[in-house]
């Protein structure tokens, strides 16, 4: 399928000129370079850690006796230079790879040089791009004096404090900013109340802080799956470093090896959850050091492990690139060798004949007991989504090409399937109802066995006319006819299911 990169243009206003504290940089380009960070650190005590920049990102070590370690320095970093009267950072808008000219969504081509004519893939050629002019350094001061002109009269423009920059980037929000209801404010109190920080930065949130619980089990630490939708408030809140802390964390964690009754589980699988300990040191009086303890399933009820925490993941990792324009993360080896572990293990070969996922009950956030094993469409949205991150954020070399090839591949595979097979509506009830059962044919119209007398009863009176779903699950002889709100949703969300059948859903 042929795609074109494109990108969007959008104005903002009072200020369109684009600000520049690097002299020479160009219109879209990198003003701070890559460096490689400092793996060979194996110490991360709550005493040594040093800050080198207040604005900074970090990426903190893991340690701990007979386990893999791992901690990165940001003081190779290039520090974007920060002016005291109007807090504003150089913008970074690089782009992560080449990977990303497959998708069909709108963004900078990344090897177009020529900024004169943009083109978006299936609307109008739109008007070239008119750049008023693009500031050098010595300009920059009069810019800034005249964005200070700019607040003063009321016109709009504000600067948010350093503190909540997000890698680089100078975010405007409006002077007359909406106030917080108490509710807004005592959620985002808890929410606070709830981080949980290692070697002194934050890492994450704890899924569930109930004082009055004496034996908290699991509840304390810091799930994958939980931390998302608070990771995301925090991105949008501007708010990009416990998100990175997070992201870096859970990666180092996912090379541990982990044995359950003699048997290791695949490379590449990402814990359920982790726990901040501190413990003493060895011979150090009164000197304790952290240590994150994961969880990969060997402690959960039914030893169950977490299929969807890579694929959160993943998926977290592209909304971090998105929101914050940081795409220097992702484009790291270690994460890009994550991503790859993270694929090559949910694109093994098997033995199903199936382009979805098969997994055990209780494998995501559904409750166990309920009935999910096999392919339920929770794991099938999310398996969609993280495919389709994971393409845009791979960097095309020999050695992924290959990669890119089977994502592909089964992107095409596993959306024919599920709008297919997975969709219910009235039309789709009428057929089940005079499905043929036992069918031994390739030209067979019940490809799945299913059997007419699994339709509930309390089907044909709740379903509308006009309506229609995604089931639950299917396997062979076996339709789980039940409506899973968050499945569904995420279909829509990650266009899994067709634009008719998104309006359906709704």
């Amino acid at each position: 399928m042929n795609t074109s990169s494109c990108i969007s243009i959008s104005t903002m206003k009072p200020c369109c000129r684009i600000l520049s504290s690097c002299k020479g940089s160009s219109f879209i380009g990198k003003c701070n370079h890559f460096i490689n960070d400092n793996l060979s650190n194996p110490h991360c005590k709550l005493d040594d850690i040093h800050t080198v920049s207040d604005y900074a990102t970090r990426a903190i070590g893991i340690i701990g006796s007979n386990r893999s370690f791992f901690c990165g320095s940001d003081s190779n970093w290039r520090h974007f230079r920060l002016n005291k009267e109007t807090r504003c950072y150089s913008v970074d808008a690089n782009v992560a790879s080449d990977g990303r000219n497959f998708s069909t969504s709108i963004e900078a081509q990344v090897n177009e040089k020529r900024f004169n004519k943009f083109y978006i893939q299936g609307c109008l050629n739109v008007k070239p791009l008119v750049i008023d002019r693009i500031e050098s350094g010595k300009d920059v001061a009069k810019v800034e004096e005249e964005i200070r002109t700019d607040i003063n009269n009321g016109s709009g423009v504000y600067v948010k404090h350093p503190d909540n920059y997000l890698n680089g980037e100078c975010v405007s929000e409006s002077p007359h900013e909406k106030e917080l209801s108490e509710v807004e404010k005592e959620a985002w109190n808890l929410l606070r109340g709830a981080v949980v920080n290692y070697c002194g930065f934050p890492v994450g949130t704890g899924a569930a802080n109930d004082p009055a619980d004496k034996q908290p089990l699991n509840y304390d630490q810091v799930f994958i799956r939980d931390f998302v939708p608070s990771a995301l408030a925090f991105l949008l809140n501007g708010e990009g470093e416990i998100v990175k802390n997070f992201l870096l964390h859970t990666l180092q964690l996912q090379s541990w090896e982990k044995t359950v009754d003699c048997y290791n589980p695949g490379e590449g699988l990402m814990p359920a959850s982790f726990k901040v300990r501190t413990v003493p040191l060895d011979g150090r009086n009164g000197e304790f050091e952290d240590m994150l303890d994961p969880d990969f399933g060997e402690s959960a009820i039914g030893r169950v492990a977490p299929v969807d925490s890579g694929l959160w993941w993943v998926i977290l990792l592209r909304a971090y690139g998105r929101i914050t324009g940081d795409y220097n993360l992702q484009e790291r080896v270690d994460v890009q060798t994550g991503i790859c572990l993270i694929l090559n293990l949910c694109l093994s070969d098997g033995f199903d004949l199936f382009p979805t996922l098969l997994v055990t009950d209780g494998s995501c956030m559904i409750d166990r007991r309920m009935g999910i094993h096999g392919h339920p469409l929770e794991i099938q949205a999310l398996f969609y989504s993280a495919l389709r991150s994971s393409r845009e954020m791979l960097s095309i070399n020999d050695s992924t090409k290959s990669l890119v090839s089977a994502i592909n591949n089964r992107l095409s595979a596993l959306s024919f399937h599920m709008r297919d097979y997975y969709w219910l509506d009235r039309k789709k009830i009428n057929e089940i109802y005079r499905y043929k059962t036992e069918e031994y044919s390739t030209d067979a119209i019940n490809k799945f066995n299913i059997y007419p007398d699994q339709i509930p009863s309390w089907l044909v009176d709740w379903i509308p006319e006009i309506g229609g779903y995604l089931v639950g699950n299917l396997q062979p002889a076996h339709m789980d006819f039940r409506f899973f709100t968050h499945g569904n949703i995420w279909t829509i969300i990650s266009s899994l299911g067709s634009h008719e059948q998104n309006e359906s859903i709704f």
